[in-house]
């Protein structure tokens, strides 16, 4: 895998988002790299903030901006079109645009001939390695831990960054492995791997993470959900070839159904631990599921604290929110490491 190297500080492009978790590239950004973020640009129709500083692109630019930072993921990955002018905007004023949309940049003609005029870069991160191998499924070493979730965007990249962090914090040799958008965006390399072709998806994952020393754990950033009646495949060939042996579910308090399709309602904790654990078995006969990561953001202090040890003691599981920190997820990691 190729290191990134992107145009930094960012202005973070909000776009025309209205729900919370569309800008979850945004917020990602703002969360755990402030200091690469100059403010946020967003077209007229957009009610999210991710708390910056709002700016015209060549306020930013005077700022010390670099580029524009397409910070939302729309369901299918495309510019719309009332974006274009604000892009185009970003470009005149001196800024290269990073996207990790599907869409790509270039395919959008008013942005490329813009690009080529004002000889500004268009960057795709969403780009998968060449010459992806098939997944041979055979168990590799080291140590691997997966988050995977009930839905999408409830915190499974959150979790593995706090889990990653705090690994290293206790002086274990780790890394941090991306698989989407923003996690690549901050750790400067990772394979986007809803952009990878079905047949090549484990194999990606078995890229992702190779062969490692026997203390070294790979924490590996989950995708989608095995139960979303969309993107499950990508969840799939994630956790056959990441092989984990430990997962981390991870899920939001108070959501009942998926995010944009209300017509599906949220698996149980308890189905979803199960099935990732009979499917995991097929590439990993010892997974494991370590315990819960509750997004509990909607929540006060005391509110959270009661339901992760309700959730704790009905599932005989260690429950915490990693946002959260405290004992509860002191004993999440323990449980993450027990037969380490």
């Amino acid at each position: 895998m190729t290191t990134l190297v992107l145009p930094q500080p960012y202005l973070l492009f909000l776009g025309d988002a209205t729900v919370l978790g569309v800008a979850k590239t945004a917020l990602g950004l703002k969360d755990w790299a402030p200091e690469r973020c100059i403010g946020e640009f967003s077209v007229p129709e957009a009610t999210i903030t991710a708390g910056l500083p709002w700016m015209r692109p060549a306020q930013a630019r005077d700022a010390g901006a670099r580029s524009l930072l397409i910070g939302v993921a729309n369901a299918g990955g495309f510019v719309a079109p009332n974006w274009i002018p604000a892009l185009v905007e970003a470009l005149e004023a001196g800024l290269d645009i990073v996207s990790g949309m599907h869409m790509r940049l270039a395919a959008v003609p008013e942005l490329k001939s813009t690009a080529e005029r004002c000889q500004r870069r268009l960057i795709d991160v969403r780009t998968p390695p060449a010459n992806i191998p098939v997944a041979t499924g055979l168990k590799r070493s080291g140590k691997r831990l997966l988050a995977v979730g009930t839905d999408c965007a409830l915190g499974k990249k959150y979790t593995a960054l706090a889990i990653a962090r705090s690994f290293e914090a206790r002086g274990i040799n780790v890394d941090f492995r991306a698989t989407g958008q923003t996690g690549i965006m901050l750790a400067g390399r990772g394979i986007a791997m809803d952009a990878v072709i079905s047949d090549f998806e484990a194999g990606a994952a078995e890229l992702l993470s190779p062969d490692a020393a026997a203390d070294h754990w790979d924490v590996i950033e989950g995708q989608g959900s095995l139960f979303h009646p969309a993107y499950a495949a990508v969840s799939m060939g994630l956790l056959h070839g990441s092989q984990p042996d430990v997962i981390v579910v991870c899920h939001e308090a108070g959501r009942t159904s998926m995010l944009a399709w209300p017509d599906f309602a949220l698996p149980t904790l308890e189905e979803t631990i199960d099935l990732n654990l009979r499917i995991g078995r097929r590439t990993n006969p010892r997974i494991r599921c370590a315990g819960i990561s509750l997004n509990t953001s909607h929540l006060s202090e005391e509110a959270a604290r009661d339901l992760m040890a309700q959730e704790s003691a009905r599932l005989k599981l260690s429950v915490a929110d990693p946002m959260r920190g405290g004992p509860q997820f002191e004993r999440l990691l323990d449980a993450c490491l027990a037969d380490w």
